[in-house]
C-alpha cells in the first residue's frame, strides 16, 4: 500500500541516490500527520469560538484542577510560550470573558488567571469535538497498534520532554 510519502521518497532517491532518505519514511509521515492534526484541532475549536493557543490556556487550566487557575508563569510553562505571548492570550481571553484575572493572596504584585464557567464550558466543549476527531484520525489503526505507535512516539520525544 503505497502514500504520498513513499512516492516523495522514490523521488528523493531518484534524484539523489547518494543520500540516505530513511528517516522521511517516519519523520516526513508525522508532518504530514501534524498538518491533519492542525486541521482537525481547528475546526473542533471553531464551534466554540477559540483558536487552538487559546484552547492551550484553557485547557491548562482546566487540567489544573479546581479552582481552575495558575499564575501567569505556570501557564507559560504548561503552555511552551513566552510571557508575552502568554499575556497577550490571557488579555484575549479576559476580553472573551473566558478567563479572569485575580489578586495572588500569596505574592501582592502577582496575579492568578482563572477559568471562568462560561471558559470551562467552552474548553469542555471543545475537547470533546477535538476527542471525535483524533478518534477518526485514528480510526485506521487496531486498539494495539495504537498503543506500538504511541509507545513508538514517547520514546522518540522523549528527549525534548522538560
Amino acid at each position: 500500500m503505497e502514500d504520498d510519502v513513499d512516492r516523495l521518497i522514490a523521488a528523493w532517491q531518484h534524484e539523489r541516490p547518494d543520500l540516505d532518505v530513511s528517516p522521511m519514511h517516519v519523520l516526513s509521515r508525522v508532518t504530514r500527520l501534524a498538518l491533519h492534526l492542525d486541521r482537525a484541532r481547528k475546526d473542533a475549536f471553531e464551534d466554540q469560538g477559540l483558536e487552538p493557543s487559546e484552547f492551550d490556556v484553557l485547557s491548562a487550566l482546566r487540567r489544573a484542577g479546581e479552582p481552575y487557575q495558575l499564575s501567569p508563569g505556570q501557564l507559560v510553562q504548561e503552555t511552551l510560550v513566552t510571557s508575552g505571548t502568554m499575556t497577550n492570550r490571557v488579555d484575549r481571553l479576559v476580553r472573551k470573558e473566558l478567563v479572569d484575572r485575580l489578586p495572588d493572596p500569596a505574592d501582592r504584585r502577582g496575579v492568578q488567571v482563572r477559568l471562568t464557567s462560561q471558559g470551562r464550558e467552552a474548553v469542555d466543549g471543545a475537547l470533546d469535538a477535538l476527542l471525535m476527531a483524533e478518534k477518526k484520525l485514528l480510526a485506521g489503526l487496531t486498539p494495539a497498534e495504537a498503543t506500538q505507535l504511541a509507545d513508538a512516539l514517547r520514546k522518540l520525544s522523549q528527549p525534548f520532554d522538560r
